[in-house]
Order: C-alpha cells, then structure tokens, then sequence
C-alpha cells in the first residue's frame, strides 16, 4: 500500500482529496499538512511514498517546497497538483524535482492515474503538456517561441505573482524572508527581462497576468 502525504492551504480541498485518495484499496493517506514547515515534519516522521503538494501554500511556494524535500527527504516522490497554469509550472516543478503536474480542475480519474503513476515510478503530464514540452524541445528553447513569463525565474515569478495580488514590497520581503533590497533587485530585474519602463508597468502588467491566471 502506497503512503501519501497532501500538502495544501485550504482545509476543503486537503480534506476532499484524502477522502478521495483514501476510496482506493491501494492508497492510505498518513497525514495532511497547511504549510511547508509542517510538511517537512510530517514528511520526515511518516516517511511517505508520494506527496501531493499545491504550488501556492502559507509562509512559503510549493517550488521551494520541492527544491527542500529533494535535499532533506529524497525518496519522496512529489505530484504537484495546483490551479495553476499547467503551461506556465509544469515544467518549472520538474526543474525542481517533483514527478508529476496535474490542475486541480482535472476529472477525478484523471488525478487518481496521475497519483498512480507518480507513486509507482513514472512521470505524469496532461497529454497537452507532453506535446508542448516535446515541441519546445524538438524546436529549441530560444526568445523568440518563448511566452515572456517564460524566462522569469522561479523567485522573479513568484514575486511578480505577488506583485499582481497587490502585495507592497514590504510584506513580499516578509513572507519570502528577503530584504526589502533583494525584492527591489527582482523588481528590476522583472522590468528589464519584460521590457517594461518603469514601476507603473510592472505593476499594470503583473496585475493585468494574474487576472488572466485566476479566470483560468
């Protein structure tokens, strides 16, 4: 029987996905978890085959999550399972060291095969996904077929996301534990990779981004 452990902010949805992990005959769910602190211990004392992570949790990303548990709990495999764009994450999770990206608004069935897979040793993709990632890579990875958001990295994303929910630098700097300098460097850095003049921008466009993410 394949231990599972989720990791998610929102007590529904931890909730409804261990009852619907618990319904297979083959899967036991040991434990759930709000934040990423409190997944690293349960992780570490539980010792579970797979776990289901969302990207967007409390006090920190489900990316660093990932990058964490590959140093910390390497055996443990990870499916990220997330409403957020699979177009824009998938491939940045599996950068990080996680399995499998499945949206949350998949059919159940579909979320079960993509824990399956991922418990039992493969790696898991919508059919979509596997088709971009085989284009991007037959066609080569350059500027000109790339979405701008593309060649952000993972901190410079996760700030511009910050930044499109209405974030003030000051609580940015708090919740990723950086100084308020550091997040004014990604800021800067955002700027010149986006080709935006100036702070005005960056905030009309990360703020115009993430209205596009949550109509998804």
């Amino acid at each position: 029987m394949k231990k599972i452990v989720i990791v998610d902010d929102h007590p529904i949805v931890r909730e409804g996905f261990r009852k619907l992990i618990d319904s297979e005959e083959d899967f036991n769910v040991v434990g759930t978890a709000e934040t990423a602190v409190e997944a690293v211990e349960l992780i570490k004392s539980e010792k579970p085959d797979l776990a289901m992570v969302d990207l967007s949790l409390k006090e920190s990303s489900g990316i660093e999550l990932i990058k964490d548990l590959q140093v910390i709990c390497p055996d443990v495999r990870v499916l990220v399972v997330s409403l957020h764009d699979e177009e824009i994450y998938a491939e940045r999770v599996l950068r990080a060291g996680a399995k499998g990206f499945i949206m949350k608004a998949e059919a159940v069935d579909d979320i079960i095969t993509a824990v399956r897979k991922v418990a039992g040793g493969e790696i898991y993709l919508s059919s979509k996904m596997q088709s971009r990632m085989l284009e991007i890579m037959t066609s080569g990875r350059n500027a000109a077929n790339l979405n701008p958001i593309d060649i952000l990295s993972d901190r410079e994303l996760e700030v511009f996301q910050m930044i499109g929910n209405g974030v003030k630098t000051r609580i940015i700097a708090e919740q990723l534990k950086l100084s308020v300098k550091t997040i004014e460097t990604y800021k800067s850095h955002l700027k010149i990779k986006l080709q935006l003049k100036d702070s005005v921008e960056l905030i009309q466009r990360a703020v115009e981004w993430q209205m596009t993410q949550n109509l998804r």
